[in-house]
């Protein structure tokens, strides 16, 4: 599969090896447990009453669309050290930008980066805004074109590597 930095999500490496490993938890020992489950409820009689079966199935749809989401990851993934402290907006980077009069803070670049820290927006690097911000400096003005077809200006406020 070829890579283009377009679909390429930044990751750091901590970011990777868990992921890594949450896929190697749920492709082999998760999926060994929900066989199980599913089959022992399905020695339990008639199916279409069977809560515990329909659980485990759902389950077990759930955790195959995590394991293609993990693996799509993990193979487009551009893998780093998180950014410097230099001021410059990247991947990886907690940016305050002054938006409409507003300041917005945000981490530019995947979820996944955050390790489940709801507590923070995510941007992504190839979102119109992210796209207009990434490499410029503190104190820098972007243009983005919205989905509404007006443009928008932006300016960066701070940009500081995420858990720094």
């Amino acid at each position: 599969m070829s890579q283009t930095a377009s679909t390429a999500t930044y990751l750091t490496q901590e970011a990777f090896d868990r992921l890594q490993a949450e896929l190697r938890e749920l492709s082999g020992p998760g999926r060994v447990d929900i066989a199980k489950r599913i089959e022992a409820a399905r020695e339990e009689g008639d199916l279409k009453e069977n809560g515990g079966y329909h659980a485990a199935k759902e389950e077990q749809g759930k955790m195959e669309a995590r394991i293609r989401q993990l693996t799509q990851i993990l193979q487009t993934a551009t893998v780093g050290e998180a950014p410097p402290d230099d001021g410059v907006v990247e991947p990886g980077m907690v940016v305050t930008v002054e938006l409409f009069g507003d300041e917005e803070t945000f981490l530019l670049g995947s979820r996944e980066i955050a390790d489940g820290d709801d507590s923070i927006d995510v941007y992504s690097e190839q979102s119109p805004m992210g796209a207009a911000i990434h490499g410029k400096k503190v104190g820098d003005t972007a243009t983005y074109l919205a989905p509404t077809g007006k443009n928008i200006e932006v300016k960066v406020l701070s940009a500081k590597p995420y858990g720094s």
